[in-house]
């Protein structure tokens, strides 16, 4: 089964869906056969990373509020990720474009470790306040999933899998995806948000219904066996 899962390095509910994924998963009989792909999609390709700018100014802002208010939606985003174990701390978040992060997923992909990159970043991003567009910090971060330095920091200080990136934001468009996260199961069946793990469970048995289906029949009926007999 594949999984397909567009999503934002800034986006707090895609951390969110991804630990409500990883949950449903987690009790899924056939969870050894999933395979999963994280594609690209960036919420705001023209963001820019403003030295000393709080992530509480920049969603008062866009939201049209005061800061007090924006950052009382940020404390009650802060309270859902609780809910699936996740600490996010928006009072260190840093405002960035997350361009880089994408290209080094893909490149992380390249080396079979983009699932353990995604985690890492997400973790970076909204726990440990880090600049996730920053190249030497993507490389560090890189080096700690054991991955080499000097290889990632050569692929960042390049164009290097911006092409994939882009590619991910037009097949985003293809599959109908508006917002993100965006789950795609055997590029049939789509889940849109971060829903109930419940939710995602289902889907999962339903896809593995399908790959798996059952041939019934009472016990009177004939066979033939490979060795010729018949019964």
């Amino acid at each position: 089964m594949k999984v397909e899962i567009w999503s934002d390095i800034v986006c707090p509910f895609c951390y969110i869906g991804k630990r409500k994924f990883e949950n449903a998963l987690a009790e899924f009989s056939g969870k050894d056969t999933v395979q999963i792909e994280w594609r690209s999609f960036q919420l705001d390709p023209t963001m820019e990373n403003i030295p000393g700018k709080s992530i509480h100014a920049y969603l008062a802002e866009r939201k049209g509020c005061s800061i007090d208010e924006a950052k009382q939606m940020n404390d009650a985003m802060s309270n859902m990720a609780k809910d699936v174990g996740l600490n996010y701390n928006f009072d260190i978040a840093i405002i960035n474009n997350t361009l880089n992060a994408h290209r080094l997923l893909h490149f992380a992909k390249s080396k079979g470790m983009q699932s353990a990159m995604k985690e890492r970043l997400f973790h970076a991003y909204y726990t440990e306040g880090q600049d996730v567009s920053n190249i030497d910090t993507l490389t560090e971060l890189a080096i700690e999933l054991g991955m080499e330095g000097a290889e990632v920091k050569t692929v960042l200080l390049s164009d290097a899998f911006a092409k994939e990136v882009e590619l991910d934001q037009y097949y985003a468009q293809q599959v109908g995806a508006r917002g993100v996260p965006f789950f795609v199961f055997n590029n049939k069946y789509a889940i849109s948000g971060a829903q109930p793990v419940d939710v995602f469970k289902e889907v999962l048995d339903k896809v593995w219904t399908e790959e798996n289906p059952l041939i019934k029949g009472d016990e009177s009926g004939a066979v033939c066996a490979p060795d010729g007999t018949c019964e």
